[in-house]
Order: C-alpha cells, then structure tokens, then sequence
C-alpha cells in the first residue's frame, strides 16, 4: 500500500482515488465545536451537512436512544405493526406541520423522503381517478437527493452525470420564473401531478425565493389542480426561525419532505409531512394498501433521537435564536461586502451563501478556513456555504466573519487585489 493510498471507505461526493491522508477525521464533538484526531478544534460553521441545529454532544439524546436500543432495538412498522416512539414523534410532527390534521410518514433520508413524496403525489391522483397526472415539476438550480427520482429532480446537471438514463416525466423551470412555470401549466396541466420546491434554495448556494414566488406557485398548483411538494430537509426544524420554510414564507404545502434537523443528525430519519388533502383520499377506500416503504420507517430508536432533538429545540428557543444568529452573521458578513472581500450575501435565517468575487476559489478558501479553525462547504467554484448549529455563541459567530475577513485579505481577494 502506497502511502496515501485510497481507504477502505468510499467516501460520498469525494475522489474514488483520494487517500487517506486527504481526509479529516472528526472525533468528537460539543455545542458548535468539533475536534479532529490531531486535537485540532474548529468551528462548525456548517452544522456538519446542514442539520446539527442543536449542537454536538447532546447526552440527553444519547440517553434517550441508548435506553430505547435496551429496550427495543428495532422493528418494522409495515402492515400491522408499530412502536410507541414511532406513533408519538407522528403525533409530534402532526402537532407542528404546516397544515393540521396531516399525518406522517418516515424515511431514514432525505432522498429517500423527495422519492416517497413522488410516488404519493401520483398515487393520490391515481386514487382520485386521475391516472394521466404522472409530471413532477422541479426547478434549476435545486437539490432534491441523490436516489433516482430526487436526482432527476435536482437542478445540478454535474450531479447527474454519468449515471445514465433518468426518470422519464420530470421538467425544470426555472427557480424563479413564474412565467415559465405558467407556461408549462398551459400546456401540460392536466398531467402534472406535483411542483416540487425548496423554500430556499440549499445546497446549489442558498437561493431564497423572490418576492410572490412561492405563493405564485401554490396558485398555479390549484389553478390546475396540481400539488406543491415542498422540500424541507434543510429549511425544516427551525433552520428559518420558524419550524417550516412553508410557514416562514407564509405557503401552504400538500406534502412535505424533511430530514437532518429533525434528530440533529444524532440518528438517520427522514420523511413526508402529508396534509389531510393527500391523505384523506389515501384513506378513502378501506381496501388501499400503501406499497411503499423502506425497512426502517418508523425506526424506535431514530424517533425517539427525534422526539428528544425537538424537545431541545422548544426548551432552549432555537427558533428566536435561529432569528438572533441568522442577524449577527448576517451582519458579520455583510461587513465583508462593504470592505469589497466578497461580492454579494444571500441568505433566509440562519443559513447563508457568500459569494466570492471571481478568481476566488471557493476550494482555496475553504482550506485556509480550516487552519483559521473554521469549517465552511464550497459550493461551485465560487460560493462558501455557512448553516451553523443554532447553539453557536456570539463570540463564536463573530469568530466565523473574522477569520474569513482575514482570509480574504491575505488571499488578496478584493477586485483588483494584488
């Protein structure tokens, strides 16, 4: 074996041929700090991959889950069976979604969530004795996963490269051009079964919606009789002061997807928040069986990590401090844009997207982030990614704007720089 030779891991969105020596080994974890194994501490400006919004080393959850492993691993939910932490998050979640009433359905991921929106989308329609309503209706740029149909959805051509033929019935507009959207209503309405949509725009750069988009598109989807599928597993659990993007922006969903948040990453759980539009033709004929699901929807232990992260989340008021974090940062780097370092600051709550003036790399900048002790995700070439936990401190928020400040000057980042 080489010297940094590739590891047993296949790491996710990473070279096959990167070494072992190419990675950074996170060991542990407490608030909004994580440690790797040389001891080194950073902070987590990024809430690992969007989710850890109550912070690292949480022993509450750890107990909670723990317990229920003693008590009851697993088990699956299909057919005649649940769990009592499964049927209480449910109660939970439908107690907090978007519209009253709605009922719950659970997945391990977010991809997992986007496909199990499409398949009830067209099934209700199909129940509803509309069977030529088969259109899912995406945007570019979006992120809806990476299983087939949420990357078929996804507006990131890069993503879906290589990979062969997607699913067929699936068309993109773009993110804010409610003309198009219109247009494509005009033509093919009577088969769209669901527009699909984040509240923001996440992992391409964090896109929030401009002004009457996203009610434009709930008109159009009654106008025609579609429905409006939004794509919480970023926005989802607080991350916009609000425990739903659809609420911040004052939308109505039919179905919607999350993820992340819901347990803080503390346990893999995702799922489909289906307002009683859906579900109450779902259930309209006693003899419907639901074909759908995975082995561990409803896991016991995944639901009572959930139960547990929302508990936090309303006991320490992470919604109002999702607001306080998302002003101090906001306001830390937007400093940035005034001193001509960066080009532009896009962002809803508590998650941003900075946008470096060309020639900047995003790549670069990461990296010497990482040796200010800051962690950040490059997006594209040119974009850095902020969505930190929201039990990071002031001082700790201010440390993030700092140390990029004084990256961006040492890299000469202003326009004309030398």
């Amino acid at each position: 074996m080489t010297a940094n030779a590739p590891t047993a891991f296949l790491h996710p969105f990473a070279r096959p041929a990167a070494g072992g020596g190419d990675f950074v080994a996170i060991v542990r974890g407490d608030g909004a700090t994580v440690w790797d194994d040389r001891g080194n501490a950073y902070i987590d400006a990024m809430a690992s991959l969007w989710y850890c919004n109550v912070g690292y080393g949480r022993g509450e959850i750890a107990d909670v889950v723990a317990g229920q492993l003693r008590v009851l691993g697993a088990y699956h939910a299909f057919e005649r069976f649940t769990s009592p932490p499964a049927d209480a998050l449910a109660e939970r979640i439908r107690a907090l979604a978007p519209e009253p009433g709605s009922r719950v359905f659970f997945t391990s991921s977010g991809s997992e969530a986007v496909d199990s929106a499409f398949k009830i989308a067209r099934l209700t329609h199909v129940l509803a004795g509309d069977r030529q309503r088969t259109i899912i209706v995406s945007r570019r740029p979006s992120y809806h996963g990476v299983t087939y149909g949420g990357l078929t959805a996804t507006g990131l051509p890069a993503n879906q490269e290589g990979f062969g033929p997607l699913l067929p019935d699936v068309i993109q507009v773009g993110k804010d051009d409610l003309d198009e959207l219109a247009a494509l209503f005009a033509a093919q309405g009577e088969r769209i079964a669901a527009v699909i949509a984040e509240p923001v725009v996440g992992a391409p750069g964090v896109y929030p919606p401009v002004p009457g988009y996203l009610e434009g598109v709930r008109r159009l989807c009654d106008e025609h009789g579609a429905l409006l599928i939004c794509d919480e597993v970023i926005c989802g659990f607080g991350r916009l002061g609000a425990w739903w993007g659809s609420q911040h922006y004052g939308v109505r969903p039919d179905l919607t997807t999350f993820a992340k948040a819901v347990t803080s990453g503390y346990q893999p759980l995702g799922g489909v928040v289906v307002a009683p539009a859906v579900a109450d033709v779902l259930a309209k004929d006693p003899a419907t069986v639901l074909r759908h699901g995975h082995t561990y929807s409803g896991h016991p232990a995944a639901c009572a990590a959930g139960l547990a992260a929302i508990e936090i989340t309303e006991r320490e008021g992470l919604l109002e401090r999702a607001l306080h974090v998302g002003r101090r940062l906001g306001a830390g780097l937007q400093r940035l844009v005034g001193d001509g370092l960066v080009e532009q600051v896009r962002s809803a709550g508590a998650v941003f997207g900075v946008g470096l003036h060309p020639g900047t790399s995003a790549v670069d900048t990461r990296e010497a982030l990482l040796d200010e002790g800051v962690i950040v995700r490059p997006i594209g070439l040119a974009t850095l990614a902020l969505c930190p936990p929201l039990v990071i401190t002031d001082e700790q928020i201010d440390m993030c704007a700092d140390a990029l400040a004084r990256v961006l000057r040492a890299t000469g980042a202003a326009p004309g720089a030398v």
